[in-house]
């Protein structure tokens, strides 16, 4: 017995003295005062909301570079710069937006394609544009008007996903554009505006990378004016003008850098630090401000990065680091889809990517991460938060489709393992929405103490990940493995 036990014994103690020495090595490398430090630069006015394009953008994007150089990450492999240059279209939002039938005018109008519009016509009133709505209707050469989302469903996010089934369903039955109506309170209204309404980009050589030829466009009818002009009739005149839509070439940065692991095999394995830094830069003033600070969305997620990219620089780990701090989150996740298209180095070397994104926290005992279930690390993660008196959780609000939604989906299409960590939350409530892309969401505002606690628990679930003797992965059945077999060859 003694010849078996003495072995175990022992490999049993350097386990426990290694995830020791693990905790201990971050805590020597997590300070809350550098933390608060980099949010309050990240999320101070003088950067106005890191809107991705602009200069104050481009600043952060040095600053992140520079900090990364003075850890002692190495620069791109081959160069010797921490940028890569994603390069983007811009289309500006109107300048003029009015909507004219009769006596009837209204200006609160949100276009949804990029397309001018200085239409005066016909507009069909086709009910909720589903097929049945089309068969005694003609359509053709006009515009047609419907209500937004269907009959039993108008909540906007679902209309928003309605877009596309409806242009194609009046498009095929001859429409030139089309106008949604809702009825929705002007705080909404202007939420969605902020998100919609203003300049939107796309990568170069994305397929639809041409102004659109088809208008269509939300129209906020809270008098039901536009209703109310069919009452009797299901054909009007109209006049739509929808001006000042253009585009340009913008150049922005993803921030990247790497750290080259310590074991002779594993080292050709490369986990992914990643995080977003832009945010959605200024709109509606509100109490007289106008800057989206973005503190928790997502000066947080992009500092977790640095301190992640502090402590393996000085405490390498068996597995190599890349750390990319992304532009165009915001914009529909361009930074990461540049990347993807053009990574550094190849994508089947990449075994897990380890995203960091928030929206905001409301309880200060969790860790949230979407997808935890869903990877092989499930353990690692939750052990790290552990170590720091937090307990790890899984997405509580799938119906916001957050895993979708965050730079660590283009990761996941391609076949890599990605959830994404995010300060404790247990569903999409006030104390979120309270700050989310809203303009109280400035670094007076989080709570640092627990934002210790936080960066110690990534940190620590990065070194377990990176360190972890077994190679992650998806768990089978998940959406994405079919995807993972694929790349790894497995």
């Amino acid at each position: 017995m003694k010849k078996y036990f003495l072995p175990i014994v022992f490999t049993l103690f350097s386990i426990l003295t290694s995830a020791q020495d693990d905790a201990e090595k971050v805590a020597s490398t997590v300070s809350k005062s550098e933390i608060k430090g980099h949010i309050y630069f990240l999320a101070s006015d003088e950067l106005k909301g890191r809107q991705t394009g602009s200069s104050e953008n481009k600043i952060a994007a040095q600053y992140l570079a520079n900090m990364l150089r003075s850890y002692g990450v190495n620069p791109i492999p081959d160069t010797k710069s921490y940028i890569q240059n994603v390069a983007l279209l811009k289309t500006s939002s109107a300048t003029t937006t009015i909507f004219k039938s009769n006596t009837t005018e209204i200006k609160k109008i949100i276009p949804i394609t990029k397309a001018n519009a200085n239409f005066k016509g016909k507009a069909v009133f086709v009910n909720y544009g589903t097929p049945e709505d089309y068969k005694k209707t003609n359509v053709k050469g006009k515009y047609v008007i419907s209500y937004v989302g269907t009959k039993d469903n108008n909540d906007m996010r679902f209309a928003f996903s309605k877009i596309k089934e409806k242009r194609e369903l009046a498009e095929k039955n001859g429409a030139i554009g089309f106008i949604e109506i809702s009825n929705i309170n002007d705080n909404i209204w202007e939420r969605i505006s902020h998100s919609l309404n203003g300049d939107k980009m796309e990568t170069v050589g994305s397929n639809n990378s041409k102004l659109d030829q088809f208008s269509y466009a939300w129209v906020n009818d809270q008098k039901e004016e536009i209703s109310k002009l069919f009452t009797d009739k299901n054909e009007i005149d109209i006049a739509l003008t929808i001006e000042g839509i253009k585009q340009s070439k913008v150049t922005s940065q993803n921030v990247v850098g790497v750290v080259q692991g310590t074991d002779p095999k594993l080292k050709n394995e490369y986990i992914i630090y990643s995080a977003h830094y832009d945010h959605v830069g200024i709109g509606k003033a509100v109490d007289n401000d106008s800057i989206y600070n973005g503190a928790r969305d997502n000066a947080v997620g992009t500092v977790t990065v640095l301190s992640a990219a502090e402590n393996i620089a000085k405490y390498p780990t068996k597995r190599s680091a890349l750390f990319i701090l992304f532009t165009g989150e915001e914009k529909g996740l361009l930074g990461s889809k540049w990347y993807v298209e053009h990574p550094v180095l190849p994508l089947n070397q990449m075994v897990y990517c380890f995203n960091s994104d928030n929206g905001g926290y409301n309880d200060t005992k969790l860790a949230t991460i979407v997808g935890l279930s869903r990877t092989t690390a499930q353990k690692d993660i939750e052990t790290a938060a552990l170590k720091f008196g937090l307990k790890a959780i899984d997405d509580p609000a799938p119906e916001q489709g957050l895993f979708d939604r965050s730079d660590n989906v283009n990761f996941a299409a391609k076949g890599i393992p990605a959830p994404t960590f995010s300060m404790g939350f247990t569903a999409f409530d006030e104390q979120i929405t309270k700050y989310y892309h809203q303009v109280t969401d400035n670094p007076d505002t989080l709570d640092y103490d627990y934002l210790y606690k936080f960066f110690q628990s990534y940190v620590l679930a990065c070194r377990n990940i990176a360190n972890n003797p077994t190679t992650p992965f998806w768990v089978k059945g998940d959406k994405y493995y079919e995807a993972g077999v694929k790349l790894y060859k497995k």
